[in-house]
């Protein structure tokens, strides 16, 4: 009988530890694949072990709060751009993520081959931020923005910036220029 009950129990954990891995491409609210909010920046070479992790630390006035890790996977395609919370500092946690690669979709499909239309059916949308040159539309379900060239736009608001822009004035097919998950 105790042999039956150290079976059963050593099965138990082999089939709970067969669970299914985590998806490398996919962006949750909390993760990026198993880079999560809570990530360090000494833990990026851990995480992306088969990719390479590129530091870009400036040194002068100039460049001085650009603190941005690249990662690029064996074939030398940019997957991800990182900025740490703290520049410098290896015990930083992540701050914000700029997807770059297509192959990282959400939950419900959205990647940076997204258009607003399909950025709008999968998620509501929390705010519209007007500015220079583009238009950043902003998700919380996701602490995700998206970042849309006013180029995509109607010419009547491509050039005022104090108009408040709404989702209805964005065209379907405007394309994602830029697509950041933030958690800091």
């Amino acid at each position: 009988m105790h042999k039956t009950f150290i079976y059963i129990t050593l099965f138990s954990l082999l089939l709970s530890s067969c669970g299914k891995d985590q998806d490398p491409f996919l962006i949750q609210k909390h993760n990026i694949g198993n880079l999560t909010d809570s990530t360090q920046v000494k833990d990026l070479k851990s995480i992306f072990e088969n990719d390479s992790v590129a530091n870009y630390i400036g040194k002068d006035e100039f460049t001085r709060n650009i603190n941005t890790i690249e990662i690029f996977d064996k074939d030398g395609t940019s997957l991800l751009s990182i900025s740490p919370q703290i520049r410098a500092d290896s015990t930083s946690v992540v701050n914000s993520v700029r997807i770059l690669d297509s192959r990282y979709k959400t939950e419900k499909g959205i990647s940076i081959m997204s258009s607003f239309k399909d950025i709008q059916n999968a998620y509501e949308i929390s705010k519209i931020d007007n500015l220079i040159n583009s238009i950043v539309v902003s998700v919380k379900e996701i602490n995700a923005s998206f970042t849309i060239d006013k180029k995509e736009l109607p010419s009547n608001l491509r050039f005022d910036r104090s108009i408040s822009i709404e989702a209805s004035q964005i065209p379907d097919n405007a394309k994602v220029k830029y697509f950041f998950i933030h958690w800091n």
